[in-house]
């Protein structure tokens, strides 16, 4: 059987009942390429009482193997945050199904419930999008026409950032792809390790942010569009 689970946000983010369907899985993989975890590996085993895992790649999920590995043992992939949230381990689900191989997917906290403590409500975001990191000769931002796209409707956006970018990396990527696309930057919600003690909310202009290092990884974009005043008079508190 195939069991993919979710970490949630922080080391002892896992539920009682994924630890329990640890115990009785003969291998068990972390899934290492969509984020930048808050903690190490050390701490992750730890929390799993020394259970033993492989820390994988994306090449390896995406072969989709470990399917075939739940053909005769009990296999688990460990997601951060909920693991459906990335597209890759839904094609996990499908060669499932298409092999008659049973599955559980047990799900967990994500950044999307997360992002609730920056006082804008959920149901006004519209769009979600990414930002990856950008190359000499590759700097797509069509991210920002998803971001044009939720002002036209005045619902926020939440951009993801690609796993290893700067913040001030980041910061000037988000600046270029704006002047690109004729977007005008006002404010930007800064949220960093949501759900850990270290978690941090952050709502400044975008001229406040320059040379600013102490973000730490994985953080988030929010760009708010027209906010309710009690979401206004909340998120000024992280000013």
């Amino acid at each position: 059987m195939l069991y993919i689970i979710g970490l949630g946000l922080n080391v002892d983010g896992i539920s009682k009942y994924g630890l329990e369907v640890l115990k009785k899985c003969k291998k068990v993989y972390l899934e290492n390429y969509t984020v930048d975890f808050p903690y190490n590996e050390s701490q992750l085993r730890d929390a799993f009482n020394g259970k033993k895992f492989v820390s994988v790649g994306r090449e390896f999920v995406e072969s989709l193997s470990i399917v075939g590995e739940a053909k005769k043992k009990d296999v688990a992939l460990l997601v951060y945050g909920s693991p459906l949230t990335a597209t890759t381990h839904m094609s996990l689900i499908q060669e499932a199904k298409a092999s008659n191989i049973k599955y559980k997917v047990i799900y967990n906290a994500s950044v999307f419930d997360a992002i609730a403590e920056t006082g804008l409500q959920l149901y006004k975001f519209g769009k979600i999008t990414s930002m990856p990191a950008w190359k000499k000769s590759y700097e797509p931002d069509s991210f920002m026409e998803v971001v044009k796209e939720n002002q036209s409707i005045k619902a926020h956006s939440l951009i993801l950032i690609d796993i290893g970018l700067d913040f001030q990396d980041a910061l000037e990527q988000l600046k270029i792809a704006a002047k690109n696309h004729e977007f005008k930057l006002k404010n930007l919600v800064v949220c960093q390790v949501l759900g850990t003690m270290e978690r941090k909310i952050f709502f400044k202009t975008i001229d406040q942010y320059k040379e600013y290092t102490g973000i730490k990884k994985p953080y988030c974009f929010i760009i708010p569009s027209k906010m309710h005043f009690a979401e206004r008079e909340f998120i000024e508190l992280f000013q």
